[in-house]
C-alpha cells in the first residue's frame, strides 16, 4: 500500500539493511511515522552552507568548505551563527521507488537550530530520491543559541514514503467532514489545511516570546532545566496585533487547535510568500495521532517558529501564516503520538522547548 512508511515499516526497514546504523538503530529512535536521527562523534565548522550537486560527494565539499574540525565526543559547543556539518551515524540503502523527507524535531525548530539533511550528489535539502545508498549528514546552524551537542543526540528525523502519499483538497474536504481536523467554523483548505496565528488568548495577554540576542549555552541533554527569562522576552498584546523586528526569533501559536487523525501523518509549510514579510520556521511533522482522542473533541494547538525579514511587519490575530500537508499512511503505526510514547508536546498550547522551565 502507498502512502508514509509506519512504525512497524521502518522496523523492516531496520531489519532488512535498508536502514543501518553503527552503533546500531536504538529501538527508542522509532517514531509512530518516522526515524530519529543521530549525530556523529565529528562536526565539520564550514565557511558557508551548501548543497553538494549531482556526482560529488559530502567529503569533497567538505575538502572545498572545511574551516576546521570540532570532537564531539566529550561535548562540544556549536556556536550561534556558524554553520556544521555532522555525519550521522544512520546511513540508507533505498529499496527504488522508496524516498525520504527529513526535517527538524518540534524541539529543534524551537530552540532556532537550523538543521537540515544533505547526502552524496544530493541537490535538494532535506530530500533523499528513491533508491539512494550512501550516508547521512546534518548541517547546523544555531541562529539564536549556542548549543553543546554530543555523540547520539537526535536533531533531526526521517520519513519515507512509497508512492504518492499528500491527501489533495478534495479528500481533505471530505476527511474533515468525516473527522473534523480542526475547531472552529472558518476552516481553510487551499493546498492543505491553513491556519492562524493566536494573538488574543483566552486569558491574559502573553501571546507569544522573542529570543534576547545575547545568551548562555543550551546543553541539549539538560530537559526542563533553563529558567526562560534568561533565553526570552515575553511578547505581550492587548490589541490582538505583534510588530515583528527584522532578524527576531518568535515563538507563537496557532489559534486553531488541530488533529491528525491515527491513518494519517502531516508536515507543517509556509500559506504563501506573499503574504509577508516573514516565516514560519516550522519544525515540520505531525504525527499520526497528533491531537486526536478517540472520543472526538480534542485537538492541540501547532507551536510557530517565526522570523521576519527584511522589513518591520504587522502580524495581526486571525492572519493565516501556514498550512499542514496531510498525508496518507501505508499502514496504522503500532502507537500513535501521545499513545503508549513519550511525547512532548501532546496537548500543547504556547509552549517553549522541553529545555525550559515551564511557565
Amino acid at each position: 500500500m502507498t502512502g508514509v512508511l509506519a512504525s512497524q515499516q521502518i522496523q523492516t526497514l531496520i531489519d532488512t539493511g535498508a536502514l543501518s546504523a553503527s552503533p546500531p538503530i536504538d529501538p527508542a529512535q522509532v517514531q509512530p511515522a518516522s526515524l530519529d536521527l543521530r549525530l556523529g562523534t565529528r562536526a565539520w565548522r564550514v565557511r558557508a552552507s551548501f548543497l553538494t550537486g549531482e556526482g560529488r560527494s559530502v567529503a569533497e565539499r567538505l575538502n572545498e568548505f572545511e574551516m576546521h574540525q570540532v570532537d564531539l565526543t566529550e561535548g562540544a559547543v556549536l556556536e550561534k551563527g556558524c554553520v556544521y556539518v555532522v555525519p550521522l551515524m544512520e546511513r540508507l540503502a533505498l529499496p527504488e521507488g522508496l524516498q525520504a523527507v527529513a526535517n527538524a524535531k518540534s524541539s529543534t525548530g524551537r530552540l532556532d537550530l537550523l538543521t537540515r539533511l544533505i547526502t552524496d550528489g544530493g541537490t535538494e535539502f532535506d530530500r533523499i530520491t528513491p533508491g539512494y545508498t550512501g550516508p547521512l549528514y546534518a548541517e547546523i546552524c544555531p541562529r539564536s543559541f549556542s548549543v553543546l551537542v554530543r555523540p547520539g543526540m537526535r536533531l533531526n528525523q526521517i520519513r519515507f514514503r512509497d508512492g504518492q502519499a499528500i491527501v489533495d483538497d478534495v479528500a481533505l474536504r471530505a476527511l474533515h467532514a468525516e473527522t473534523p481536523l480542526v475547531d472552529g467554523d472558518a476552516v481553510i483548505i487551499d493546498e492543505g489545511l491553513g491556519f492562524s496565528v493566536d494573538l488574543r488568548p483566552a486569558s491574559g495577554d502573553l501571546v507569544g516570546y522573542r529570543a534576547k540576542p545575547h545568551t548562555g549555552v543550551i546543553d541539549l541533554d539538560r530537559i526542563g532545566a533553563y529558567d526562560p527569562a534568561e533565553y526570552w522576552e515575553e511578547v505581550r498584546s492587548t490589541e490582538g496585533r505583534v510588530i515583528l523586528d527584522p532578524g527576531a526569533f518568535y515563538i507563537l501559536v496557532s489559534r486553531e487547535a488541530v488533529c491528525i487523525p491515527p491513518d494519517y501523518a502531516a508536515e507543517m509549510a509556509p500559506y504563501l510568500a506573499m503574504v509577508g514579510e516573514f516565516r514560519v520556521h516550522y519544525a515540520g511533522f505531525f504525527d499520526p495521532g497528533f491531537g486526536h482522542s478517540p472520543a472526538g473533541g480534542a485537538g492541540s494547538r501547532g507551536v510557530l517558529e517565526v522570523r521576519c525579514h527584511e522589513a518591520p511587519f504587522v502580524l495581526e490575530h486571525g492572519q493565516v501564516v501556514g498550512r499542514l500537508v496531510y498525508e496518507k499512511m501505508a499502514a496504522r503505526p503500532a502507537q500513535l503520538y501521545g499513545t503508549g510514547i513519550a511525547s512532548n508536546y501532546q496537548g500543547q498550547g504556547l509552549k517553549l522547548s522541553k529545555h525550559f522551565k515551564s511557565v
